[in-house]
This record gives structure tokens, C-alpha cells and sequence, in this order.
């Protein structure tokens, strides 16, 4: 019993780091919550990625209510990307619904997605300047009606990663609005990308809802952390700069897929993943 409250405690103070990381940069979610439920608290992938696009959908909620009070939130931004994003999470769920979600083949697709977003993630976290720098002159041509293309296609992509790994809609939603929008300002971007976050996440773990790989006695642990913790980082977002820590959040990000592209994974995660359940 009291190795079950203290696994339970531990989710809560997990999902408080991680909401607070979201407030402060808008990255952090999926990226660090997935890997964490996978090598840390040995939960099956596909349980894991579940869960954590629910806590996400709920977390960045929050995030985006006060966004939204400080008007740091371009709604028609929020749009274009929903409309890449939330029909291609569609088909993505359906896909993986004709799989075997829990089967050898469905792992090996989600660890291999969750490493290769990681990796991506860590090099925008590090490069986004240099990336922003190169490439946004080039795009500063294009018209209004390109950008907003482009702006669907970036959604698209953010919803067949976010799907399957849960990560993706974090720093590099974020590194592609500052190339298609290098005028709007940071805190700006953060809350528009964390609002998209929040229906992409949401039909996500809807899908996998249907799909039965929830744990809802996880979820409901981290949620218990993660709501005070974006909105405490929220609050402190345009106040605080971010460089010294997305290099540290990047520094984590490559250790946590180095691991998982080698394999370093708790034998038996289905049976830690059911010894985490409170006993009814």
C-alpha cells in the first residue's frame, strides 16, 4: 500500500515539474512526460502516450486560460494549424486502431516516432535560433495565403507525431511558428502554440480513449500536480528568460532517446504498468 501511495506521490510531483517547463516554454509536455511514464514508472508505450495526450489536453487547458488573460494568443493561428492537425490525428487514430495497439509492431512504431520527435525537439530547442536566423529571411517572401498554407501543413505533421508519440506540438510547433511568423513576439508564439496543443491533444487521447490505452488512476495523479504547476509557469512566462533552460531541457531530451534508440527499457513494463494501479 505504501509503495503504491508513494508511486502515485511521485507521479504528482512529475506532472508538476513537467506542467511548470510547459507554462514557462511552451515545450516539455509529451517530450518529457512520455519518456518518463515509459523508463521511469515502466508503463506500456502505448499506455503511456495515451494517457500523457489527456494530461497534456488537460494541462495545456489551463496554460491556455491564462494565455488567454494576458492576450499572448493569435486565434486564426490556433485555426490554421488545427485544420492540418485535428483531421489528420483522425486518420492517424484510426490507423493505429487497425493495428494491434498493445502488439510488438505498434511499440516498435511508437518508440521509433517518440525517439526520432525527441531528437528533432532537442535540435530546435538548441539550434532555433540559427535555424530562425537561415531560414526566416527566406520565408519572409512569402504571401499571406503561402503562409497560412504552410501554416496548415506544420499543423499536419504536429498531428501525425503528436498521435502516435505524443510529442512534437512543443518546441517544434514552436520553432516552425517563429520561422512563419517571425514577428510576432515570444510569449506570443508560446500561447498560441500551447492553445493548438490543447484540442490536437485532446482528440488524440480521445482516439486513444476508444482505443483503451488509458490509465485513468495515472492521469488522475498528474493532472493533480500539473494544473498549478503551467499555471504557475504560465504566469511567470513573460517574465522570465527561457535559453538556459530549453538547453537544459534539450540536454534531457537527448539522453532520455539515446536511451530509448538503444533500448534501454524496463523489462516487463506491462507488469509494473498494472503493480502502479490502486488495488479496488
Amino acid at each position: 500500500m505504501s509503495v503504491i501511495h508513494s508511486i502515485q506521490y511521485l507521479y504528482t510531483v512529475a506532472g508538476f515539474a513537467v506542467g511548470l517547463l510547459v507554462g514557462l516554454t511552451g515545450v516539455g509536455g509529451g517530450s518529457l512526460m512520455t519518456p518518463l511514464l515509459i523508463l521511469l514508472f515502466g508503463v506500456y508505450p502505448a499506455t503511456a502516450v495515451g494517457t500523457d495526450l489527456l494530461y497534456a489536453a488537460a494541462t495545456k487547458s489551463a496554460g491556455s486560460v491564462v494565455h488567454g488573460h494576458n492576450r499572448t494568443i493569435d486565434w486564426r493561428v490556433v485555426g490554421l494549424l488545427a485544420a492540418g492537425s485535428l483531421p489528420v490525428t483522425v486518420v492517424t487514430i484510426a490507423a493505429l486502431g487497425a493495428l494491434d495497439v498493445n502488439g510488438a509492431l505498434a511499440r516498435t512504431l511508437i518508440n521509433a516516432v517518440l525517439t526520432v520527435a525527441l531528437f528533432v525537439t532537442a535540435i530546435c530547442l538548441i539550434f532555433r535560433d540559427r535555424i530562425v536566423a537561415r531560414y526566416a529571411p527566406r520565408l519572409e517572401v512569402l504571401t499571406a495565403k503561402q503562409i497560412a498554407s504552410f501554416t496548415v501543413a506544420v499543423g499536419a505533421i504536429l498531428g501525425l507525431m503528436v498521435s502516435i508519440s505524443s510529442v512534437g506540438a512543443g518546441a517544434i510547433g514552436v520553432t516552425a511558428l517563429v520561422l512563419l511568423y517571425p514577428k510576432m513576439p515570444t510569449a506570443r508564439i508560446v500561447g498560441t502554440d500551447i492553445a493548438h496543443a490543447v484540442p490536437l491533444a485532446l482528440a488524440a487521447g480521445i482516439g486513444h480513449w476508444l482505443l483503451g490505452t488509458i490509465d485513468w488512476q495515472i492521469f488522475a495523479s498528474l493532472i493533480l500536480g500539473s494544473i498549478p504547476g503551467i499555471l504557475l509557469g504560465s504566469y511567470v512566462a513573460i517574465r522570465l528568460p527561457d535559453r538556459a533552460l530549453r538547453l537544459v531541457l534539450a540536454a534531457t531530451l537527448i539522453v532520455v532517446a539515446t536511451k530509448l534508440s538503444f533500448g534501454l527499457m524496463p523489462a516487463s513494463t506491462d507488469v509494473v504498468a498494472v503493480q502502479t494501479k490502486s488495488p479496488h
